[in-house]
């Protein structure tokens, strides 16, 4: 099929690249926005917690935490991937393809999502806090019972924000072979010159980020409302 209005002749791609590329993507935002929550969110309520604490080790304990995370958030996303290749050699055995591209994923973005954390609890009003001090409640208690639920809206913003920046990376990752719509954009676009490709992979790109978008608002509204 040949578009005259656009000049691009789309009838040379090959659709079931495409497929596979975009299923390669979504597997690689479920795999590495899943293991980014895991970590992200302990990270991010430890930071909270220790923030809030009035002894000297845990003033101590939220300074390294905190450096470490400003050191990861700082590193660029490409020289990251590509410093820590033997180290995803080590944890999946390989570092290209949609398994060599999760590690990377995750490390740049746990430390990311781990802020965006420590921000939606901050917001928590002060005295509900005090409250259940007051009642005698654990940390655990708090965290679980007031802290959790009260920044469930701005919780569930943040993880869509992380995975919409996920999506980003994964196209990165095709600079060394990581799979998915950016791999193929660059192999065929940009080593090719085949223009069709990558207009199809940035538009499918801009698909799935609306979706995540939409889907994150509705539950953000959803929960809002409770």
């Amino acid at each position: 099929m040949i578009l005259l209005s656009t000049g691009f002749d789309f009838s040379k791609i090959y659709w079931s690249e495409i497929w596979t590329a975009t299923w390669d993507t979504l597997r690689m935002l479920l795999f590495s926005g899943l293991f980014t929550f895991i970590i992200g969110l302990p990270i991010g309520i430890l930071l909270f917690m220790t923030a809030r604490g009035n002894s000297a080790w845990s003033r101590m304990l939220y300074r390294v935490i905190s450096f470490i995370v400003n050191i990861l958030r700082s590193v660029p996303f490409v020289i990251l991937m590509i410093s820590i290749i033997p180290l995803t050699k080590i944890i999946v055995g390989v570092s290209i393809g949609v398994l060599g591209s999760i590690p990377p994923l995750v490390l740049a973005a746990a430390p990311f999502f781990a802020r965006l954390v420590e921000t939606s609890l901050r917001e928590v009003d002060r005295g509900v806090i005090e409250a259940a001090e007051a009642m005698g409640a654990t940390k655990g208690q708090i965290v679980s019972r007031v802290l959790l639920p009260e920044s469930m809206p701005s919780l569930i913003a943040g993880i869509t924000i992380t995975i919409v920046t996920l999506v980003s990376y994964t196209a990165m990752s095709g600079l060394i072979g990581g799979g998915g719509l950016g791999d193929l954009a660059i192999r065929y676009g940009y080593q090719r010159y085949e223009i069709e490709v990558m207009v199809v992979a940035v538009i499918l790109m801009i698909v799935i980020v609306q979706l995540i978008q939409v889907l994150g608002d509705r539950l953000v509204h959803r929960f809002s409302r409770k």
